[in-house]
């Protein structure tokens, strides 16, 4: 399917709040649904909105467009969750279960079954990210967690103060973020590229995430680039834009980017594959009300069956009428072949 790919350059602090709430934590990737919630909110500053929901949110089959999550980088290496069927949970000399992201790369080769020499990657500590031990030695951490104290002044008594330390991420130079639009064919991409790459320059001056009145978030983008999307992924001139052999006899699966909750047509296998399930909350902007909890599939988990499709549905609270509140299950898959993990 054609896709959209942009990478971001990240300024100054970033914040992804976990699912706790808690400020002394922070997450190292931002949800599907949230960044989906981001560009609506751009869309509609830029006069689109009605257009967008009635491509997507209101869609009653494939949607026009299908955002991922957003993933950190490092240089042209894209980060992401590794299959858990494909990943091994240890060894020889690899702590390869403290890697919460591996380069999309790996991703791939693992997929097609070439062998990998553990000796040229080394976990980062500081991120928890698989990085090449030289590159790790020139370049650093892509990133790292901080923790940066604010005070409270209260206006109408002086010398009240309340302090408070919230959790950031910090970027190294060369770093960034990624992410990418799925659309549904040729038409949709040319009609709603351009629109969702106006969007993202539009919310590099307010930011993304959290704390964006402390002026985190912000970015510049860096790159945006048309193609497929595994080619997307995996990167040109890298051999097969697949992740799965020709002549492979193995069942296939699906390799998730985004948060996903099925459709009720959806046709998977949910007794077998490898399956992560998050829990999402949130509050509706402006108001502050909690949204409606939800129970959603996470990024890097792989589904056997049909080519998932995902949906979006109104989780406004109890009695908020002023709009739907819609949160984003589309699922962004790469077809890979099916292992039983050993």
């Amino acid at each position: 399917m054609a896709a959209l790919l942009v990478k971001l350059r990240p300024e100054g602090a970033w914040r992804f709040g976990p699912a706790s709430g808690a400020r002394g934590r922070a997450e190292r990737v931002l949800p599907s649904d949230a960044l989906y919630s981001a560009v609506t909110q751009a869309v509609g500053m830029l006069g689109w909105l009605e257009p967008w929901l009635a491509a997507t949110a209101g869609s009653a089959g494939e949607p026009a467009v299908k955002l991922s999550s957003l993933f950190p980088a490092q240089e042209d290496s894209l980060l992401a969750p590794p299959p858990a069927h494909l990943w091994p949970a240890s060894a020889a000399r690899l702590r390869t279960g403290g890697a919460r992201l591996i380069p999309a790369t790996l991703i791939r080769a693992l997929a097609l079954g070439e062998e990998w020499n553990e000796d040229q990657w080394e976990v980062d500590g500081l991120s928890e990210c698989l990085l090449r031990r030289g590159r790790r030695r020139a370049s650093g951490s892509p990133f790292r967690f901080a923790l940066r104290r604010q005070a409270a002044v209260d206006r109408l008594e002086p010398g009240r103060v309340s302090l408070h330390e919230t959790a950031c991420i910090e970027f190294a130079d060369g770093a960034g973020l990624w992410c990418v639009a799925q659309f549904s064919g040729d038409a949709a991409r040319d009609e709603w590229a351009p629109r969702i790459e106006s969007a993202f320059r539009l919310l590099a001056d307010s930011g993304l995430g959290g704390e964006r009145r402390q002026g985190w978030g912000r970015f510049t983008v860096d790159r945006v680039e048309r193609g497929a999307l595994p080619e997307l992924i995996w990167g040109r001139g890298r051999g097969p834009s697949t992740a799965t052999p020709a002549d492979s006899t193995d069942e296939r699966g699906w390799w998730l980017l985004s948060l996903f909750s099925p459709a009720e047509s959806e046709q998977i296998d949910w007794s077998r594959g490898s399956v992560r399930m998050v829990e999402r909350g949130g509050r509706v902007e402006g108001s502050g009300q909690s949204k409606l909890h939800s129970r959603m599939v996470a990024e890097g988990s792989l589904l056997l069956g049909a080519r998932p499709r995902g949906r979006a549905w109104n989780v406004a609270p109890p009695g908020f009428t002023a709009h739907p509140v819609w949160r984003a299950g589309f699922a962004v898959a790469i077809e890979m072949p099916w292992r039983v993990p050993a």
